[in-house]
């Protein structure tokens, strides 16, 4: 009876069947599928499921793009920064030349053979020496070419620039960085040292580095832009960047967009040593020449927003328009955190994404496989109550619309899938004429969502 549903099942599975493949884990090698026995990370096959493959129930914006896509590894370096973690009293002020790895994926032009695929590596584990959660390193595959050659002819394009949490790592969002990179951007994610799986170190670096890292890279890019021997020689238009932060990243991505701290958080007793955040805070002089006008748009995923940290009139400084998303049920950064930034910044065009009964992992890819056996760790990436793939897919499709319009200026295409009602259970399941419908939805599938609109310079919200 066994053999007979084994036998069915490769009868009538469909020809585009995606084997759920991850590497760093054992592989069933009976598998009843033809050609889709398990294999590792030096044998994948375009035909494995990726972080980011749309779900059959996907909605319209998630699926990829038009442009194949490259990735490189790139090793940066700022010079004489603060290095707040040797900070004493006999030397206030340490000094170090931060280095800082980048990964970025682009529009791409493959040779003959060269097929979109390739290994990323990371670490499950809070940095090291820490007994409890050992560093445990895993690989995973990803649809990129590695080192292919930048697609030039449509270019530039726009860039958009990706922190990730603490810790986290510059491949956790791999998910949406390679999905945007095929629809035509330039998507830089960093490695924020002293904050990865990795290497985590005391808070204050993060708490100090975050906006600097962001308005480096974004300068790095911009150089590399206008060198004729780089690889984005005139591939970038810098002018037209945005920041997508995830958790402590969208602090880093808040602050870098002019939302200076309070006097609170710089004074707090368990803050960074030496009134060193005090170059963040609002209204420092220091501060505003940190800044950079070409920063236009903005996703902060479950953001970082505890109470007192910023004040009601900085986050007014927000002008450029914001994509928040957020589970109703985070305990970690706080739902009410998030929408708290909402309802104040009132003078940024802003929408708030709500995921009913999601917690923090709204941002991650899925839990990779080594992390079954070690609880910890898995929480870390994994909803309880949601499928990390479908919210993946979702994420790709309100992010695509969200940067259609605010930095490509291309409101005729995305604006429509914005422009939706308040409470996905209350609109239409398969009326799709119906004005309440969720564009870009299949049917029955606009399930447990809110979706809100502010106007800038308004204090009510849609």
């Amino acid at each position: 009876m066994r053999n007979y549903l084994a036998l069915l099942f490769v009868l009538f599975l469909p020809d585009t069947v995606l084997a759920v493949h991850e590497c760093g884990t054992p592989h069933v090698q009976n598998h009843p599928v033809k050609n889709q026995v398990g294999h590792g990370c030096d044998n994948l096959k375009e035909t494995d499921f990726f972080y980011g493959d749309p779900r059959a129930d996907a909605p319209e914006l998630a699926h990829r793009g038009k442009y194949q896509v490259g990735v490189r590894t790139v090793q940066l370096i700022n010079p004489d920064q603060l290095n707040i973690l040797n900070y004493s009293a006999e030397d206030p002020n340490p000094r170090y030349d931060r280095p800082l790895t980048v990964e970025v994926w682009y529009p791409a032009t493959l040779t003959p053979g060269q097929l979109e695929l390739t290994r990323y590596n990371d670490v499950l584990g809070h940095g090291t020496g820490n007994p409890e959660r050992p560093l445990l390193p895993f690989e995973f595959g990803g649809r990129a070419a590695r080192d292919a050659k930048p697609l030039d002819s449509d270019g530039p394009y726009p860039l958009i620039i990706v922190s990730h949490g603490y810790p986290g790592s510059r491949v956790l969002l791999t998910w949406l960085t390679e999905n945007l990179a095929s629809k035509g951007y330039v998507v830089v994610a960093i490695d924020h040292t002293e904050s990865t799986h990795a290497d985590a170190a005391g808070i204050a670096s993060t708490m100090v580095h975050r906006p600097r890292d962001i308005n480096f890279t974004l300068h790095s890019i911009a150089s590399m832009n206008r060198l004729a021997d780089s690889f984005l020689s005139k591939l970038v238009d810098v002018d037209r960047t945005a920041v997508i932060g995830y958790s402590m990243g969208s602090y880093g991505a808040l602050s870098a967009a002019g939302v200076g701290i309070s006097e609170a958080a710089v004074s707090h007793p368990g803050a960074v040593p030496g009134g060193h955040l005090g170059h963040l805070q609002a209204g420092n002089p220091e501060y505003v020449t940190l800044l950079d006008s070409r920063i236009s748009a903005l996703v902060a995923l479950a953001p970082f927003a505890p109470t007192g940290f910023w004040d009601s009139e900085a986050i007014q400084n927000l002008t450029i328009p914001t994509l928040f998303i957020v589970g109703s049920e985070d305990q970690t950064t706080g739902y009410a955190a998030a929408r708290w930034l909402f309802d104040n910044a009132v003078s940024s065009e802003r929408y708030l994404l709500i995921y009913q009964g999601a917690i923090h992992e709204v941002g991650p890819n899925p839990a990779p496989p080594l992390a079954a056996g070690h609880f910890r760790e898995y929480i870390h990436y994994q909803e309880p109550a949601w499928d990390n793939r479908r919210l993946n897919n979702i994420n790709q499709h309100f992010v695509t619309a969200f940067l259609g319009v605010h930095l490509r200026g291309e409101q005729d295409l995305y604006a429509p899938y914005l422009d939706i009602s308040p409470v996905s259970n209350e609109s239409p399941r398969t009326d799709t004429a119906h004005p309440d419908y969720w564009r870009g939805f299949l049917n029955w599938t606009a399930i447990g969502m809110e979706f809100h609109r502010g106007r800038a310079s308004a204090t009510v919200d849609e």
